[in-house]
């Protein structure tokens, strides 16, 4: 009997068997230790508590809950006496296509009366003979975003002349321009 306890010691625990059966029956002493200790299963608790429905958060007499619509921008506000947005955008467009008949600073100065402070400074140094239109093509095309904020497409002879207005005042005043070719 020695020698049995002595090779279970020496060989069987020291292999890579003998270590796994210790770990195992380390777990199961424990896993049965808690049980026991904790005492009966409680069978409401966890997920057996859950609803037999399923939970909704929008009354489905309401209606349709999907997207709104999104509202139609606001007219642009003119204050009395005032140029339109298309009547600022239209002498705004003939002022910069005028300008390859003039010098920069008679051109910066037609323009000046009708831009904000922000683009009469963008276009400091610019040079009016690199304007590539000459002539409108049609008539401009008002996209208002807000009371005080609208876009002007303005046709011209190879492009379209795209204008930003602001009016934080009531006057419509020209404050981006950009060029997009047809």
């Amino acid at each position: 009997m020695r020698r049995a306890v002595e090779l279970l010691f020496t060989r069987l625990i020291r292999s890579r068997i003998g270590i796994a059966l210790v770990i195992a029956v380390l777990v199961l002493g424990v896993i049965g230790t808690a049980r026991l200790v904790s005492g009966p299963d409680d069978l409401t608790a966890g997920l057996s508590s859950r609803p037999r429905e399923p939970i909704t958060t929008v009354d489905p007499e309401e209606g349709d809950d999907g997207v709104i619509a999104t509202p139609l921008p606001e007219s642009p506000l003119t204050r009395p006496g005032e140029l339109t947005p298309e009547q600022t955008a239209t002498r705004f467009t003939t002022a910069w296509l005028g300008g390859s008949t003039t010098t920069a600073e008679q051109w910066q100065a037609a323009l000046r009366p009708m831009s904000t402070p922000e683009l009469t400074e963008k276009l400091t140094g610019a040079d009016p003979a690199g304007v590539p239109a000459v002539k409108i093509a049609g008539t401009p095309t008002l996209r208002p975003r807000t009371a005080v904020f609208t876009e002007v497409l303005v046709p011209l002879e190879g492009g379209r002349l795209r204008l930003e207005l602001v009016a934080p005042d009531g006057r419509w005043l020209v404050d981006a321009v950009d060029w997009e070719r047809e």
